[in-house]
């Protein structure tokens, strides 16, 4: 599996048989600025989406229209893309999974927020925050946590799914933090590889993964932070 980030929450997931676009925030992302969108969006199979605010949806609307792409959202955030003119939509929700041809996606619980405001300055709901619990054919198993604070139930996520790699949001603010992300793979999970996201992006998040990063030192789990558009193996 070869592995992308692509600034903030948003990674492109390159397999045997997928090619796989998560939270695909590029314009307005300052951490996607001057990467190429074509070789970022070339041959995408799937969109999947953790939740419905704007810098996680992004540019899934165009990108779905551009490439045929299957887009895979909870059940509110599926039923509104569609009225944006996305045609091929795998709606679920909190504890289904999906088959998704070479690879299934569960929805797990997330502790945050989902809406988008409209012109007139009405916050549309659209539906829960989720993680997103990934499994392959032959590839590692991974879990983009999506916008989330700790909650003790990440062990249950783990006792069902077994996941190899972490995709861990570490900006704070809006997110965990950090230290408190570092505790949450240490107390939770059992990942070959964490990691981060969600930070760097704007001024009033953390700049760097540092304390995500100090936080593992010394455990049994290897933290991987690439610069946006660099990519890793797995």
């Amino acid at each position: 599996m070869k592995i992308t980030w692509l600034g903030h929450a948003a990674f492109r997931l390159e397999t045997a048989k997928a090619k796989i676009l998560i939270d695909p925030f590029f314009t307005y992302n300052p951490s996607f600025a001057g990467l190429d969108l074509k070789a970022a969006t070339a041959g995408v199979t799937h969109i999947l989406l953790t939740h419905g605010h704007a810098d996680h949806v992004g540019d899934t609307v165009q990108i779905a229209k551009d490439t045929g792409a299957v887009v895979l959202a909870n059940a509110d955030l599926a039923s509104w893309l569609g009225t944006k003119g996305v045609e091929k939509l795998e709606m679920g929700n909190t504890g289904g999974t999906i088959s998704l041809g070479g690879f299934s996606a569960t929805f797990t619980n997330a502790l945050h927020s989902s809406a988008q405001i409209t012109e007139d300055g009405v916050s549309h709901a659209l539906g829960n925050p989720n993680g997103l619990m990934l499994h392959f054919d032959d590839e590692p198993s991974l879990f983009h946590m999506g916008d989330t604070d700790i909650f003790s139930d990440m062990g249950l996520i783990n006792e069902l799914h077994q996941p190899d790699i972490g995709i861990v949001p570490v900006g704070d603010r809006f997110t965990m933090g950090g230290a408190v992300a570092a505790l949450a793979c240490q107390r939770f999970f059992n990942f070959k590889t964490a990691i981060p996201c969600h930070y760097g992006t704007f001024p009033i998040i953390d700049q760097t993964p540092e304390k995500f990063i100090a936080g593992l030192e010394g455990s049994k789990t290897a933290v991987a932070a690439p610069k946006p558009g660099e990519s890793i193996s797995a």
